[in-house]
């Protein structure tokens, strides 16, 4: 018998694999009532985290939608900060880095405090407010429109800042990971942002918990191949894992 978390996290992981789940098969499978079933998808889609159709509930990414800055920060933040950790071991000499928008990247400018002067690059207004104050840190925020729900800089200002840069390294959170599809998020524009990061930077790495490989959201902003390094959890299914080996890309699990 699984506990309603487990029933959740189940249904919602399916629905990213699949595109779509349905009631009645999610009940034969878990050998639970449909009425029961209905309540965790509600639930779900009270979170942000699917929209319900007839018969069953679709994952938001397949309709390019985003969950807020708040809603996803509350989702899985121990995964985030061991990523983090396990992250800020692939900085090596840099003395130049992008960090992205998202609460990933933020949960890296969480654990960020080096040791000597960096300068950072960001597309986010709360990171940048996070690293400031940092006496060893030098704060350069990218221009342009702000999106409401991820308050992350966008449009021709941003990416055309970033084709100024050479950075040294670039850290990423992607929305979608898959051997087929590459690296996906939602927006075009946050797409474009991400492409130009990696574009303006010698190393890349992508921080991803187990909840975004295997995968694909709408907008492809990189192929695997464009990654150095990935970020993941530990245990996470050698499967999702392989597309990302084949060509080369160093895995840290965490």
């Amino acid at each position: 018998m699984m506990y309603p978390v487990e029933r959740q996290r189940w249904m919602l992981e399916n629905a990213r694999k699949a595109g779509k789940i349905d009631v009645p098969d999610v009940a034969s499978q878990l050998g639970v009532a449909v009425e029961t079933v209905r309540r965790d998808l509600n639930h779900l889609e009270k979170r942000g985290l699917v929209r319900r159709v007839h018969g069953g509930a679709i994952p938001v990414e397949k309709f390019g939608f985003e969950n807020s800055l708040v809603e996803r920060g509350a989702a899985h933040p121990g995964e985030k900060a061991r990523l983090a950790q396990a992250a800020l071991e692939l900085l090596d000499d840099a003395e130049s880095i992008f960090i992205d928008e998202g609460t990933t990247a933020a949960a890296f400018a969480d654990a960020l405090n080096p040791s000597r002067p960096m300068t950072v690059v960001t597309s986010s207004l709360p990171v940048a407010c996070k690293l400031a104050a940092n006496p060893m840190l030098t704060v350069l925020i990218l221009g342009g429109r702000v999106r409401g729900n991820t308050l992350g800089a966008v449009d021709h200002w941003a990416t055309g800042m970033l084709s100024r840069f050479v950075l040294d390294l670039a850290i990423l959170g992607t929305n979608g990971a898959t051997g087929k599809h590459g690296l996906t998020c939602p927006d075009s524009t946050v797409a474009a942002v991400k492409a130009a990061a990696i574009a303006a930077s010698r190393r890349t790495v992508v921080l991803a918990d187990h909840t975004k490989l295997g995968v694909d959201s709408s907008i492809k902003f990189a192929d695997l191949h464009d990654l150095d390094a990935l970020v993941t959890e530990r245990g996470v299914a050698d499967s999702l894992l392989q597309p990302f080996r084949r060509v080369g890309v160093e895995l840290i699990q965490a």
